[in-house]
């Protein structure tokens, strides 16, 4: 019998997110830059004869059948009609909830993975359609370079980032993104910018994020959970700290390793923290092809 394969999926961070409307079906609008980090999941998979799609592991908080690795697998199934099944076993070191969008790389890179080890031979952008079905995160972890976003997140251009590294602070609660899209006091029309206000202005350099380019959710989010706004606050004292996705995940870029281990072993100890590095590409993009 064949054993499981391991395949890595890989963390991200919203260097900003605007919200620039909403479409009629409810979705918002956006504009935000996701770049990777060295932080993963790693989910492991064996294929099966009898087509039945598993997840072998418990996951704290994630039931199997609401698991996004697990429909993932049985859209692709069903999508492509493929008599194959498989085994799945998550392995989780992303936050749960924390705006890092480890859900959605779990289920990019099952996808991906799996697209190859069921032989299917979809290319990069049909599993990026199905992915769009699973959240509007998924497409990107398949698209498998850092990118500037627009739409509701599936409208993706790559944009070179430097590896700048990361201290990354969760305070350990979970941040409901339903419940804070929904919060009545959420703006939905920061004017639109373009990529080359932002690549022109920020510089894409290491503790110099734009002014302009913030997280619109961030206000609402600390003022919902003031447990985010404290390590926001203390993340702050070091430099420019911000607010990823719907959070409770905040970060602060700075110019080397030292400095980011440095300020992360002062961090509070109720508070989850650690060190990531940006990534150039998604370590599954040669699994996938255009």
């Amino acid at each position: 019998m064949q054993d499981f394969q391991s395949f890595l999926a890989p963390a991200k961070i919203n260097l900003f997110l605007h919200i620039t409307g909403q479409r009629a079906d409810g979705y918002h609008l956006l504009q935000t830059v996701f770049c990777l980090l060295d932080l993963y999941d790693t989910v492991k998979l064996k294929p099966s004869t009898d087509g039945v799609v598993k997840r072998v592991n418990d996951v704290a908080g994630v039931p199997a059948e609401q698991d996004l690795c697990v429909r993932a697998a049985k859209l692709l199934q069903q999508h492509t009609k493929c008599p194959l099944g498989v085994d799945i076993l998550v392995e989780k070191h992303i936050p749960i909830g924390g705006g890092l969008g480890g859900g959605s790389s779990d289920a990019a890179t099952v996808l991906i993975a799996l697209n190859s080890l069921w032989q299917l031979s979809l290319s990069r952008k049909e599993l990026m359609s199905l992915g769009l079905k699973l959240g509007a995160d998924v497409p990107f972890f398949i698209f498998g370079n850092n990118a500037w976003a627009e739409g509701i997140g599936e409208q993706l251009t790559e944009i070179n980032l430097h590896n700048s590294y990361y201290v990354v602070l969760n305070p350990n609660i979970h941040v409901s993104t339903a419940q804070i899209f929904a919060n009545k006091q959420l703006t939905k029309n920061t004017n639109p910018k373009t990529m080359s206000d932002f690549s022109g202005t920020a510089k894409l350099t290491a503790c110099n994020l734009n002014a302009e380019f913030i997280n619109d959710l961030e206000k609402i989010v600390c003022s919902e959970y003031p447990a985010v706004l404290d390590c926001l606050n203390w993340l702050s004292q070091f430099g420019d700290a911000r607010m990823s996705g719907s959070g409770a995940s905040v970060f602060l870029e700075v110019v080397d390793e030292k400095t980011a281990v440095d300020i992360c072993n002062q961090k509070p100890k109720s508070v989850q923290g650690f060190v990531a590095k940006g990534l150039n590409q998604h370590p599954l993009i040669n699994l996938t092809v255009n």
